[in-house]
């Protein structure tokens, strides 16, 4: 069984017992969330929600936060002298999907 969710803006497709690397969100380490968008639900049946599926709902529990690689910008014009380094690290969430109930 699998469903796709709306989590802080995005869509993803779950399974139950996967883990899960969303953008920031504001939860304590170890705590349980519940997502009630639930646009799709999968497996032997096929249920689509308009937009969402009424009653479903999806929980995770959040194991870590962190950050994701460092992205680097650089800037250049040539023969003028100008250089430009910049670096970016995206923070983001490591929930790990409880169950989908339908």
């Amino acid at each position: 069984m699998y469903a796709i969710v709306e989590i802080a803006g995005r869509q993803y497709r779950v399974t139950e017992n996967n883990h899960l690397v969303v953008n920031r969100l504001e939860a304590v380490e170890g705590s349980t969330i519940e997502f009630d968008k639930v646009l799709l639900i999968g497996g032997d049946k096929v249920k689509v929600g308009t937009p969402t599926v009424k009653g479903a709902k999806v929980t995770a529990t959040v194991k870590e936060h962190g950050k994701g690689d460092k992205v680097l910008v650089f800037k250049k014009k040539r023969r003028k002298g100008y250089a430009k380094k910049n670096g970016f690290r995206h923070f983001h969430t490591l929930l790990k999907i409880d169950s989908i109930k339908a």
